[in-house]
């Protein structure tokens, strides 16, 4: 089974594709993953433009991902996940391989905007919590673990949300035409929404 998981920021696209890929036995393939287990020249190549803080450009992610692919126990039994973003990447993930399905984990703007807004993050200690789902930090603004004072990246803010749910209705939605795609409602619990991805796979 070859899966390709999107959906919005803050939909749970990565969190679902974890969970089905260990409950079916599949390949949990994320672009950072790809990126991070590249080898030899791929991998410095790779680490001279994530290094640098620029953007990896499609063309080196192609052949990154055309080498983890090629491996015999990944090659037909995996999930992608954040990969394709655009109908460009799409068309060259085409020539490496066929897609038996995407999953779409959909919500509205609004949810995103307000579950990626409540994103705080320790400097100190790298956790991660959450105001509006979990984890909620013990006290208000501060680390559990370290209590120093916790800070939202700029990309959490409600208007870099609002310019990437943007990119992300122009560049990737489109890909959903490329494929056998299934809508799955994400404004739902964890389980619920698990429960519904594994119905529609059978």
């Amino acid at each position: 089974m070859k899966l390709i998981f999107i959906g919005p920021q803050g939909s749970g696209k990565g969190t679902q594709a974890k969970i089905i890929a260990e409950k079916l036995n599949l390949k949990h393939l994320s672009t950072g993953d790809l990126l991070r287990n590249a080898q030899g020249k791929l991998k410095k190549e790779a680490e001279s433009y994530m290094n640098s803080g620029k953007l990896v450009p499609d063309e080196l992610i192609i052949k990154i991902l055309k080498e983890g692919l090629s491996k015999p126990e990944i090659k037909d039994s995996f999930i992608l996940d954040g990969f394709p973003r655009n109908l460009e990447q799409a068309e060259e993930l085409n020539k490496i391989t066929n897609i038996d399905k995407i999953i779409e984990i959909s919500i509205s703007d609004e949810e995103s905007i307000k579950r990626l807004s409540g994103r705080w993050n320790c400097k100190k200690c790298g956790i991660a919590y959450n105001v509006i789902t979990s984890p909620k930090p013990k006290e208000e603004g501060k680390c559990d673990k370290c209590q120093e004072s916790l800070y939202q990246r700029d990309d959490d803010k409600p208007g870099a949300i609002k310019q990437r749910l943007r990119v992300y209705h122009e560049d990737t939605e489109p890909i959903l035409e490329k494929y056998p795609s299934v809508r799955i409602n994400g404004e739902q619990s964890i389980k619920k929404v698990t429960e519904d991805i594994l119905k529609v796979l059978g």
